[in-house]
């Protein structure tokens, strides 16, 4: 497989990679054809972290937001320990801090944020989507795309991107079609990944099928999600060519074309330079 491979959604900062990260990002998955990947903070250490990476690796990009599980406020009241850089422009607060990340310049979307009604014993509705509204008005302040988490709450955060009408993609969509037109509508982007590998998961499967070439974009959502026959292991982003050869199959094309089609997408909709550069 060519050098195609974007993955627009990892979470490289999270603890199962902790023993091989390193081998893992400085080798193993650009030698398995990885050319961008774009990791994305849910909470505030996250975040930093994220941070970290893109400076690490060149064809890791970032994006930073408060997750919905992370928004309780009791979660948000403290700043972790920040670099100097970033301690000598004294952000008061977690907003304030995620505006000084924006200004980096591989931090290239507001994300992971949404709205997660399977926790609310981590965070209860409303707050959470007094996060997500002010992350939404973020994006749009700075003119970013976000990357949005909808689970068990697909009406109210359709409400929401129809308020706010942002750039971006949703994440691991598990919608119906009939909800995909209408995200589509709104000039939005789709994420898919491992669950259109599953046997059981048939509106992933209409929508990967049916949905505009020129609107997918494809993900893991590591190291959660894993597709089949990985399923339930440690995913990475090399995986995506099970994905890929699924997707492939559903629509009657190569995998080179679908390859091609989502790393043009994500470089587009996040305003990535070509393949080979970097910001």
């Amino acid at each position: 497989m060519k050098s195609m491979i974007f993955d627009s959604h990892a979470h490289y900062n999270d603890g199962r990679f902790d023993s091989d990260r390193e081998e893992l990002l400085g080798k193993t998955l650009p030698e398995a054809g990885v050319c961008g990947i774009l990791n994305m903070g849910a909470d505030l250490q996250g975040c930093l972290d994220t941070v970290a990476l893109t400076k690490q690796y060149p064809y890791v990009y970032g994006a930073v937001g408060i997750h919905p599980e992370d928004a309780a406020q009791e979660m948000l009241s403290h700043l972790p320990e920040l670099p100097p850089e970033l301690a000598e422009k004294k952000p008061k607060d977690w907003l304030s801090l995620l505006r000084e990340l924006l200004k980096l310049p591989k931090i290239v979307a507001v994300g992971e944020i949404g709205l997660d009604y399977h926790w609310l014993d981590a965070c209860p509705k409303e707050r959470q989507q007094e996060v997500f509204a002010i992350q939404l008005e973020l994006a749009n302040e700075l003119s970013l795309p976000v990357a949005v988490h909808d689970r068990e709450a697909h009406g109210d955060t359709l409400e929401f991107l129809k308020r706010y009408r942002p750039q971006g993609v949703l994440h691991c969509f598990s919608g119906s079609w009939e909800m995909a037109k209408e995200v589509l509508s709104l000039g939005m982007y789709l994420g898919l990944g491992g669950v259109v590998t599953f046997q059981n998961a048939k509106h992933v499967i209409e929508v990967a099928e049916k949905m505009p070439l020129d609107r997918l974009l494809l993900e893991t959502d590591a190291p959660y999600m894993a597709p089949v026959p990985y399923r339930g292991r440690r995913n990475d982003s090399s995986l995506i060519r099970y994905v890929v050869e699924k997707i492939g199959e559903l629509r009657g094309l190569p995998q080179e074309a679908v390859l091609e089609a989502a790393e043009e997408n994500t470089r587009r909709l996040f305003h990535l330079p070509p393949r080979g550069e970097t910001l």
